[in-house]
């Protein structure tokens, strides 16, 4: 009975001990190019506690931001065909 016992009690103090991820990690960096209120919202966050609201959803928070600012970047560039006159 010991035996059986044991192994059980460690699985579940290991279970409950584990951290779950919060539930905004399942946001994806397309969706936070595509919503700028909640992007917003979560890059104060990032700035204010990252701790709490981890690294992983911080890096895509970053990405998203960089996202809507650079576009795609299939974007090429095209010159002016004169040059600027200073």
């Amino acid at each position: 009975m010991r035996k059986i016992f044991l192994p059980l009690l460690l699985t579940v103090t290991l279970t409950a001990c584990n951290r779950s991820e919060p539930m905004a990690s399942t946001e994806t960096v397309e969706s936070l190019s595509a919503d700028p209120e909640r992007l917003k919202e979560l890059r104060q966050q990032c700035k204010l506690d990252r701790a709490k609201l981890g690294d992983a959803l911080c890096i895509r928070v970053a990405e998203a931001t960089r996202k809507r600012f650079h576009g795609d970047g299939k974007v090429p560039y095209t010159p002016p065909k004169e040059s600027p006159k200073f």
